[in-house]
């Protein structure tokens, strides 16, 4: 397989033009952290917090639909009743939420 000088000068320029191009990536890199990376995580933390502080924290109204939580058998744990992961604050059992303290 042999290249034509053409294509061999080519080859060189291309692999000279990308040894030189990679100088101050670091320093690049470095600069697009400090001034765009650390502000938009800034600014993200502060939209979380002001959409936390905005939510109500009343739990929706439980409707029993009868396509949802529908138990066949029991969970093999507990009582049965509640799944694994049972979040009492957010997961309604069968019959509604278990207490009016959330």
């Amino acid at each position: 397989m042999s290249l034509s000088p053409a294509a061999l000068a080519a080859r060189r320029v291309f692999a000279a033009a990308s040894h030189s191009s990679h100088e101050g990536g670091a320093r690049t890199w470095k600069i697009l952290t400090i001034v765009l990376a650390i502000p938009g995580v800034g600014v993200c933390m502060a939209n979380a917090y002001m959409k936390m502080q905005a939510h109500s924290h009343e739990s929706p109204e439980f409707v029993p639909y009868s396509h949802l939580r529908i138990r066949t058998k029991k969970f093999p744990w507990g009582d049965g009743n509640h799944s694994l992961f049972h979040n009492s604050h957010a997961n309604p059992l069968p019959d509604g939420y278990e207490g009016s303290d959330h």
